[in-house]
């Protein structure tokens, strides 16, 4: 398997409030050169987390111990900007499973589908849902049911669906990238492959 297999994910929820966040907001240019996708969580959203000094910065989300958990909740329009994949690298090894957004843009969205990060996409009204459930109680437990294909505010019962790929949504229960897909239907087409003209 490329990743962790997703199915039902039960956690609590990081809240980032922001709309536009960029790729070069998630992880900056400057961070890069690695190939692999190790390391990158050390630097996920790196110049809003710490100063020039190597500080953090005790206003932002991600050094508040008050917000934790596999699921982080952001602003309208999550992921625009340039294509870099290690944005969604940068999400994954920080230890976010899910994130949940009114509109991502569709590169980032393919980008974290292919790497085991969940997008969802809900609606404006229930993203303020969350984010209100969320900032009330930051122990607020969300289900994300991806078979089901629903997000859930569990306290209340509050839920949405959600759209997905079937092919997308296979793999991620699985634990599939497209190369893993390949190599598990291998023998179909060797057998394809015997059907065809010399």
């Amino acid at each position: 398997m490329a990743y962790d297999s997703f199915n039902i994910l039960t956690s609590t929820a990081v809240p980032l409030p922001i709309e536009n966040v960029d790729t070069d907001q998630i992880i900056p240019a400057r961070f890069l050169k690695a190939t692999e996708r190790v390391g990158f969580g050390d630097n996920l959203f790196r110049d809003w987390r710490y100063n020039p000094d190597n500080t953090p910065k005790t206003d932002f989300v991600l050094n508040d111990p008050t917000y934790k958990g596999k699921i982080l909740v952001g602003g309208k329009n999550f992921g625009s900007g340039s294509s870099r994949e290690h944005a969604a690298w940068a999400i994954y090894d920080y230890g976010f499973r899910c994130v949940v957004s009114s509109f991502f843009a569709d590169i980032f969205r393919n980008n974290c589908l292919n790497i085991g990060v969940l997008p969802v996409q809900v609606s404006a009204e229930f993203l303020e849902k969350i984010f209100a459930a969320v900032y009330d109680n930051p122990d607020t437990e969300i289900e994300v049911n991806l078979p089901a294909q629903t997000i859930t505010l569990l306290a209340t019962g509050d839920f949405e669906t959600f759209e997905i790929n079937s092919y997308k949504k296979s793999n991620m229960l699985n634990g599939f990238d497209d190369i893993d897909y390949l190599l598990n239907i291998k023998s179909d087409i060797q057998e394809f492959a015997k059907t065809l003209p010399l």
